[in-house]
């Protein structure tokens, strides 16, 4: 599949804040810990537009989990997670990505994208900073709610661009939450 049959098939949603996101991340979070154990995963964050109350996101639910810096253990990890029918995104450098919940005919009504990396790889726990400072500050999460917005109609089947479109405006307000 294209680029541009993924983007049909994908499009980009906004959707207003929904409760229950926390609550599918929580059940999530469970599922992993019981999966992969503590002793692979050694923390698990809820990252992403969901993990802010009252922002607009895509309705796929984001996590960070933490894993050791050790050989073998992403073979380890992914043998785990495609038995349990998570996909493998084989495209992310330097660390895993695994999503759940899409299927050939869309997204269903659960979706994940699971970011695994150890803790010294700071541009994936960089988004805690940034998750953190949206919680802390309404009037920038507002901001950047209305960003997406506006890119979600422009870059609608178009993921690539409307992600890297957000890139500034991301780091930007991570810079500042690592100052503080």
């Amino acid at each position: 599949m294209n680029k541009d049959e993924l983007g049909k098939l994908y499009p980009i949603t906004v959707v207003p804040y929904d409760g229950n996101w926390t609550l599918l991340f929580k059940n999530e979070k469970q599922f992993l810990t019981n999966l992969l154990g503590s002793e692979l995963a050694l923390r698990i964050e809820h990252i992403g537009s969901t993990a802010v109350p009252n922002l607009s996101a895509k309705p796929t639910i984001d996590i960070l989990v933490e894993i050791p810096n050790e050989s073998g253990i992403c073979e380890l990890i992914m043998s785990k997670m495609n038995e349990n029918n998570y996909i493998h995104m084989k495209e992310q450098k330097n660390h895993l990505m695994v999503i759940k919940g899409y299927s050939p005919t869309g997204l269903e009504k659960e979706s994940f994208h699971i970011h695994m990396g150890s803790k010294d790889l700071d541009f994936l726990w960089d988004r805690v900073y940034f998750r953190d400072y949206l919680r802390e500050n309404p009037t920038v999460a507002k901001q950047y709610e209305e960003l997406k917005l506006k890119l979600a109609e422009t870059y609608k089947y178009d993921r690539e661009a409307y992600t890297d479109n957000k890139t500034e405006f991301i780091r930007q307000i991570t810079r500042l939450a690592k100052e503080r």
